[in-house]
């Protein structure tokens, strides 16, 4: 209500109309399959896809980044064996990682590289990474090109970095403790990563081999044991086999109940001795 500045009678306002607010959908992001290096260079409109929350890549693979990765990329890695190819995958911090890695990001990354390895591509010649990258926006449920490139020289101290990678697997060897009588874990954070470096070992030398080992406590009977102890390395071996380390190159072995760390006279003792050892060899 509002008082007539003429007549002094009080009069009806007229509401006011409210405007519906309509909210803004961002357009879904894509990244293509780029990259530079001088003169050679692609940049196709198109790349591997993930559904969110996924560490493996959609099929099919479009035509023109087939033809981009061989003979184009292939041929140049070959005749420029100083030369790498960096990926980068990238994730969403509101994504679950069901991977082996640390993050979505490096497993995107590292399925590439298994499909580049796959048109023979050696894995000498590739790098992965991680990349946190919120911005990125679904069209649906799948992530258009969550991954990018890049081409680099070979690092003058990558020898260097291999050694030192060897002895921080070797000073720290990747242990997994199981419950009693079962042969799977969720691996933690802390594991997850060295698995990432065990893998990233295993790709840039070509004769390193791994040797997967289950053990057992005491409790119950020792055939049973040695069945459990071989399940448990089968576990780790899978693990490593779907992140793109070939069957040949690990070895898998039960020790069952033999050569406990801790006295299995406890429940503490006991559940140290439920375990996986992967070493490099």
């Amino acid at each position: 209500m509002k008082l007539c500045s003429s007549c002094g009678a009080t009069v009806a306002e007229e509401p006011v109309e409210e405007k519906a607010v309509v909210p803004v959908t961002p357009d879904p992001t894509s990244y293509p399959f780029a990259f530079s290096d001088g003169e050679f260079a692609y940049n196709v409109n198109d790349n591997f896809n993930f559904n969110m929350s996924s560490s493996k890549h959609l099929e099919p693979i479009s035509q023109e980044v087939r033809d981009a990765i061989v003979p184009g990329l292939k041929n140049f890695l070959t005749e420029n064996a100083n030369k790498v190819i960096n990926i980068i995958g990238f994730y969403k911090a509101d994504e679950n990682n069901d991977s082996a890695f640390p993050n979505l990001g490096l497993a995107r990354a590292n399925d590439v590289k298994n499909y580049l390895v796959s048109q023979e591509i050696p894995s000498s010649q590739i790098n992965t990474s991680g990349k946190l990258l919120e911005e990125m926006v679904p069209k649906g449920n799948v992530y258009q090109g969550p991954i990018g490139y890049s081409i680099s020289e070979v690092s003058a101290s990558a020898e260097d970095e291999i050694k030192a990678l060897l002895e921080k697997i070797k000073a720290n060897p990747l242990v997994l403790y199981f419950d009693t009588a079962e042969a799977s874990i969720n691996p933690s954070a802390e594991q997850r990563q060295q698995f990432a470096d065990i893998v990233r070992y295993l790709d840039k030398v070509e004769k390193a081999k791994v040797e997967v080992i289950g053990y057992t406590d005491s409790q119950g009977r020792r055939r049973t044991n040695m069945k459990l102890g071989q399940e448990r390395a089968d576990f780790a071996k899978a693990y490593l086999m779907q992140n793109g380390i070939s069957e040949d190159r690990i070895k898998t072995d039960s020790k069952g109940p033999k050569d406990p760390i801790a006295s299995n006279d406890t429940e503490e003792g006991r559940a140290k001795n439920r375990r996986t050892v992967i070493s490099i060899k």
